[in-house]
């Protein structure tokens, strides 16, 4: 499977923004902390998430981002796919031109692999995922974290 580190922190990135998006426009600083993630690298996922409609940018003091359809409106797969990745476990990409142009002894195996990774996670929304108590557990501990460490910049 060919999920590489974009489509990983995509839906990592939004998961915390639909967990934090409650009160305010969330900043890509604040995901960059929480989530360690380079801000750079945020900007460029969250410029294609925008253009997939899943994010809009607030602008001004007090900007960031928000989710542009509820949690439950979002399925994991679709955050893959606007950042430009595939669920694809063949080696020819699923084009079937895997062994001298032709599709390879373990072709259909792996197309079918590939389907049912990407219906799975078509079934996960970022709701789903913020409904277990696993995910709000390591939320609040990253919440805890960064403001622990906010504390410690500021003593003497």
């Amino acid at each position: 499977m060919r999920l590489t580190t974009k489509g990983r922190y995509a839906v990592t990135a939004m998961l915390d923004l639909a967990y934090h998006s409650g009160q305010k426009p969330v900043t890509l600083t604040d995901i960059a902390k929480r989530q360690d993630i380079s801000l750079s690298y945020l900007e460029q996922l969250f410029s294609k998430l925008r253009r997939a409609g899943m994010v809009t940018g607030v602008r001004g003091p007090g900007g960031g981002y928000q989710l542009s359809r509820s949690s439950d409106e979002i399925n994991i797969a679709d955050i893959i796919t606007a950042v430009d990745e595939s669920v694809d476990s063949t080696r020819c990409g699923g084009k079937g031109n895997c062994q001298n142009n032709q599709p390879c002894l373990t072709h259909e195996l792996w197309m079918g692999l590939s389907e049912q990774i990407r219906t799975y996670l078509a079934g996960i929304s970022l709701a789903d995922l913020l409904s277990r108590r696993t995910i709000q557990s390591v939320a609040n501990r990253q919440d805890q974290e960064i403001q622990m460490m906010a504390l410690q910049e500021k003593r003497p």
